[in-house]
Parts: structure tokens; C-alpha cells; sequence
């Protein structure tokens, strides 16, 4: 039985904090970069920047099964991440931050103010927001969405166009990847060519979640530089938590980008649980010159 939920992934995971350079779940990067962007050229598509992500941004609460970073979003944001992975519950226009059935102890509200404070202290930055409805089956999330954006940010915040903006257009703006119905908002998160094996039954599949992220970065470079990638390292399933997949998937990536010479090259967006700040820095790295 011990050997058995060991390789499952429920025991070896320490209850104490780790701060490795791929994999941190402390309360705060061990360094920060807040204005990164600042060096792209204005010319540059957004589609052709590599990017640091978060999935299942505001998961910090509830427990192993609900929990996929540990730091804030503010934390985040300073650290280098760029791209926001947001979950939202639906009840009667009120939009509550969900992963499942954990509430985060934060609404959308928070969310937007976050992100505009950032902006404005760092105006050459962007932040892409995908946004979902998660835990409720509204399916019309539109006209909340739209009110908390007046409430809580404002309208010219937002990049208002599907198409891909340049780096110049894109400074200072929140550009929401629309997942959900309803008039655009910004551009739509199935616009970008996406790898989301999120499914990770046991620690047994991970192989099988490394080879999925390892095909989409290596299909990157040569891929449609109008088109935004987007690869999630993140997974997890009943017998294998974030905190188990990630730490292992997040080595593995490490060592990939460890090992890449030629930082002139389009890797997208990496989105991730668990990163680490010198992870974050490895990617921002990579850039188009």
C-alpha cells in the first residue's frame, strides 16, 4: 500500500515550502521582474513574444487538490507573468474566483483592480486574461463581466480587437482571451493554437504529459507567427495533484529550456503551475530579435 501511494503521488511530497529554480510554492519569488516588456521593440507582434503564464491564476486555497500557485497575483504579475488564467463563478451577476468547488477568497473585482495598479506602475507592460466560467452553468457571464470591468477598472483598459496587436499597441492595455459567449471583449481564447493535456490520472502518466508540452514548444519556432501559442506544463487528476505533477513536468522544462543555445526563437506562452523566478527569467529570455 505505501509503495502504491507513493508512486501515485500522494506521499513525497513535503508539507514544507520548496524553492527550487523551476518549482517554488513559497509565499514570494525569490526575485523579481516587473518591467520586462519595456525592451521588445513597439514593431513586434504580440504573437511572437514568449511569455510566462499562470494556471488557475488566483488558486491558492483549498486544499492539494485545489491549489496551483502560491504566490498573489501582484506577486505574479512583479514576478514576470504575463498571461492570467481566470476562473469565475456565475450567481445572479456576482462573480466569485473559483478552481472547482474552492472558493479563492476573491471576486473578479479583484482581479481587475489588481491588474490595472500594475499597468499603471508599469505602463510598457501587457497582461493577457483568458476567462471562464468555472463551478456554474451560466453560460452568460458577458454582462457581469462587462459590469465589473466598468466597476472595477475601465473601458480603455482593454485591447477592444480580435486581431493581434504590436507590442506599441499593446503597452498599458488588458487584452482578455474571450472563453465564453457574447460580443468580443477582446480577443478569443480559441483563436490561439493551444496544448492543454490537462489530464493526469496518475503519477504514471507523466511521460505522457511531458511528451504533449515538449511537441507543442518544439512546434513553436516554425509555427504561425501571426497566431499566439500557448502551452500549459500544468495537470493533474484524482491520483496525482498539482503540486506532484508540477514539480516534475516543471524540472523537465527547465532542463529543456536549460538546454536551448538559440534564445531567438518564439516559444509562446508557457503557462504554469508552481513556477519558480528563475524559471520565469529562462523564458522571458527567449525572444524574437
Amino acid at each position: 500500500m505505501l509503495i502504491w501511494l507513493i508512486t501515485l503521488g500522494f506521499i513525497g511530497v513535503s508539507c514544507d515550502t520548496i524553492q527550487r529554480p523551476d518549482y517554488d510554492d513559497s509565499p514570494d519569488p525569490e526575485f523579481l521582474n516587473p518591467s520586462w516588456m519595456s525592451s521588445i521593440p513597439d514593431a513586434q507582434l504580440l504573437s511572437k513574444v514568449t511569455m510566462p503564464g499562470s494556471h488557475n491564476t488566483m488558486a491558492l486555497y483549498g486544499g492539494i487538490y485545489a491549489e496551483c500557485q502560491s504566490w498573489s497575483l501582484a506577486s505574479q504579475l512583479r514576478a514576470g507573468i504575463r498571461f492570467l488564467d481566470i476562473r469565475v463563478r456565475h450567481m445572479t451577476g456576482n462573480l466569485t474566483i473559483h478552481h472547482g468547488v474552492s472558493y479563492q477568497r476573491a471576486h473578479f473585482g479583484h482581479v481587475l483592480e489588481g491588474v490595472a495598479e500594475f499597468l499603471q506602475e508599469y505602463p510598457n507592460e501587457t497582461v493577457l486574461m483568458r476567462i471562464r466560467e468555472e463551478y456554474s452553468e451560466t453560460y452568460n457571464i458577458y454582462g457581469a463581466v462587462v459590469d465589473y470591468i466598468h466597476r472595477y477598472a475601465r473601458w480603455d483598459l482593454l485591447w477592444h480587437s480580435r486581431l493581434v496587436p504590436t507590442m506599441g499597441e499593446a503597452r498599458g492595455k488588458l487584452i482578455i482571451m474571450q472563453d465564453f459567449p457574447g460580443p468580443d471583449l477582446g480577443m478569443r481564447y480559441g483563436s490561439m493554437d493551444i496544448a492543454d493535456h490537462w489530464k493526469v490520472p496518475t503519477m504514471l502518466h507523466v511521460e505522457e504529459k511531458w511528451q504533449n508540452v515538449y511537441k507543442h514548444l518544439e512546434a513553436a519556432p516554425a509555427g504561425n507567427k501571426a497566431q499566439i501559442f500557448l502551452t500549459y506544463s500544468s495537470g493533474a487528476g484524482v491520483f496525482a495533484f498539482p503540486r506532484a505533477v508540477s514539480q516534475r513536468i516543471n524540472a523537465r522544462l527547465y532542463d529543456y529550456l536549460k538546454a536551448k543555445t538559440d534564445l531567438n526563437q518564439r516559444l509562446g506562452i508557457i503557462c504554469m503551475d508552481f513556477p519558480a523566478a528563475p524559471i520565469i527569467k529562462m523564458i522571458i529570455d527567449f525572444q524574437l530579435k
